[in-house]
């Protein structure tokens, strides 16, 4: 038979535990709420972990020949076997205006070729004059190496020496990924012109600049690999923080400028790159607002001369805009001219003696 004290302190220690219980679970409430997150910097957070996932998983090695669609370039080293004549075998270094000498054969433009390209290449030569059918295979032995910077909101920001073909999500794997923080836009920067998602052209000196614009959830999230473009060198992957609007083009410093949480219109933003420059044409300013579906973007002309003089209305912008202003040929040409007249008066010139 149960005594009362044996019931009673059995009671008791159903309490304890009851109470220590009730503690836990509120310590651990605690615990998930201790960081002080915002719901949606939580999500945001989760994310960008995700999207690592995707660099990570999209960064190893695949069972895939990875470079198979690589595009031969100057100073690449091919391996050429021509196996019905041992004596033509050749081992060649690209040269740096993308050329090969080869016996019987003379000069071949190589540059721009994949592997199976050149194959085929060489073989209707030898086909033409010397050889029956002859097989004929290529094999890039040593890929030049290609430097590509990676900045912005990213692990490990700075140069990359990367041999042979890689893509967007390789170079983001090695630079360790995006930081918590990341905008949705990737703006792959290409000193040459080239095809894809552009958002406009720059000139600077004798080099073009074209502008790749990718939305990094279109690529990550939503798997669209036609985004995950190839790389080349001397390009700059720049993976800005969320939150901002981008100037470009003739003002005094270009850039990318935060919203933090205000209205930005476009006037503001042109002042908070410290104005037009002398040769801008303002009047002829464009609004680049990518819609969120791949490629998909919105160009919407805007005078901000008609603004700054009140005429016109100041549009708002949205997060990740991009405004460009185009430079005047007219102006520059004035302004140069300008420039040179005041430097030949520093150098003890009159005007009356031009």
């Amino acid at each position: 038979m149960i005594s009362k004290v044996t019931v009673l302190n059995l009671l008791g220690v159903l309490s304890v535990v009851f109470v220590l219980s009730c503690a836990s679970e509120s310590s651990l409430k605690k615990e998930e709420t201790l960081p002080g997150l915002k719901p949606q910097e939580i999500e945001n957070s989760r994310q960008v972990k995700a999207m690592n996932e995707k660099i990570l998983a999209s960064s190893l090695p695949s069972g895939k020949d990875l470079y198979r669609d690589y595009r031969i370039g100057p100073e690449d080293l091919l391996e050429v076997s021509v196996f019905e004549e041992e004596k033509l075998n050749k081992t060649v270094r690209v040269s740096s205006q993308g050329n090969i000498s080869f016996p019987l054969l003379g000069t071949i433009r190589v540059k721009g070729l994949t592997a199976s390209e050149v194959e085929k290449e060489i073989r209707e030569l030898l086909a033409e004059k010397y050889l029956q059918n002859p097989n004929v295979s290529v094999f890039i032995k040593e890929y030049r190496s290609q430097r590509i910077t990676v900045i912005g909101a990213v692990d490990k920001p700075g140069p990359y020496d990367v041999a042979g073909q890689k893509t967007i999500l390789a170079v983001l794997g090695m630079a360790g990924g995006l930081k918590e923080g990341a905008g949705q836009l990737l703006f792959l920067i290409r000193p040459s012109p080239g095809e894809g998602v552009s958002s406009g052209e720059k000139e600077t000196g004798e080099i073009k600049l074209s502008t790749f614009v990718i939305n990094l959830e279109e690529l990550l999230v939503k798997g669209d690999l036609t985004l995950n473009l190839l790389v080349m060198h001397g390009d700059v992957i720049n993976v800005p923080v969320s939150g901002k609007v981008f100037v470009g083009g003739e003002v005094v410093t270009p850039g990318g400028f935060p919203l933090q949480g205000k209205k930005v219109t476009v006037s503001q933003a042109i002042a908070m790159a410290q104005g037009l420059k002398a040769i801008a044409k303002g009047g002829e300013g464009k609004i680049f607002r990518y819609l969120g579906n791949g490629s998909e973007k919105e160009i919407i002309p805007v005078d901000i001369y008609a603004i700054q003089r009140g005429e016109s209305e100041d549009p708002v912008l949205k997060e990740n805009d991009i405004v460009i202003v185009p430079k005047s040929p007219t102006k520059a040409f004035f302004t140069g001219l300008l420039e040179t007249v005041k430097g030949l008066v520093g150098f003890g010139f009159s005007l009356g003696a031009l």
